[in-house]
């Protein structure tokens, strides 16, 4: 598969996938999508091909516009950090994710390993830090990344980046208010570079999916199964104190009677199913 933009084709590109090209563009102009579904599909059209044209990919992201009701069941929040949902795997030719941003968070500075990216605003405000790559060797390399530009993005707001077009970082500036994006990454990868700013060193870094398809990693099951593991752990060691404690004096120390009831309690509440 092999991805471009629609000037770089047009010039040295036999006639027929040169007009296939001018026909995708001409079919968004008549029928611009107006559903989330309506652009998986057309996301699925585009890249039934080898000669993929990322202009019009572009122009399906822009003509978009964001609708909650659509993606909500994909933006799954982290308290910690920005997460990755995976919405549709593209036949291995895409990934389109949503990524959901709490208060503060950001991503580190990053490449995109070889990948083309296209990013939406569908909640809230996105800054977007580009990087040139750095000058230096990767393992002499001390000196600063240089900044090239800054923007934020609104609402519907796209932008696009490539590993030819630099390093970026992108972050939410808001601290009171969430953001959501919807990305497009072609073709998908599993792990890219990530840059210390001030010596430019990178490292690799695998990249992973909070969610897919709008189910969790049934986390709230793992945390009851760890829950149950401590309460039995506790369980046995307060049992084992009290033993010891019956030897020494046949009694049970206030203390000991207050963390059983506390363990009774904890089973209760997260024992459940």
């Amino acid at each position: 598969m092999e991805i471009c933009n629609r000037e770089d084709r047009l010039c040295d590109m036999p006639c027929g996938k040169a007009s296939r090209l001018v026909d995708n563009g001409e079919k968004l102009r008549r029928e611009k999508v107006s559903t989330l579904r309506q652009l998986i599909d057309a996301l699925y059209e585009a890249y039934d091909t080898d000669n993929v044209n990322i202009d019009y990919v572009k122009d399906l992201m822009m003509s978009y516009k964001s609708n909650p009701a659509e993606w909500k069941k994909f933006a799954k929040f982290d308290r910690y950090r920005y997460t990755r949902n995976l919405v549709d795997a593209g036949n291995d030719r895409f990934n389109l994710m949503v990524l959901c941003w709490g208060e503060g968070h950001g991503s580190a500075i990053h490449d995109h390993a070889d990948s083309h990216c296209v990013m939406k605003i569908l909640q809230g405000k996105l800054c977007e830090t580009r990087y040139a790559w750095p000058t230096g060797s990767e393992t002499e390399n001390e000196d600063q990344l240089k900044e090239l530009e800054k923007n934020t993005l609104d609402v519907n707001d796209i932008c696009y980046i490539n590993d030819s077009l630099g390093l970026h970082r992108v972050e939410n500036p808001s601290a009171m208010n969430p953001a959501v994006s919807l990305h497009l990454y072609s073709p998908p990868f599993s792990s890219c570079s990530v840059f210390n700013k001030q010596t430019g060193q990178k490292s690799t870094c695998k990249v992973t999916f909070w969610s897919k398809y709008g189910e969790g990693r049934n986390r709230v099951k793992n945390y009851l199964h760890i829950s149950q593991k401590f309460y039995l752990t506790a369980q046995f060691s307060i049992y084992l104190s009290a033993k010891t404690h019956i030897k020494e004096s046949c009694s049970i120390s206030k203390l000991h009677l207050r963390r059983w009831k506390s363990l009774q309690r904890f089973k209760f509440s997260y024992g459940r199913t």
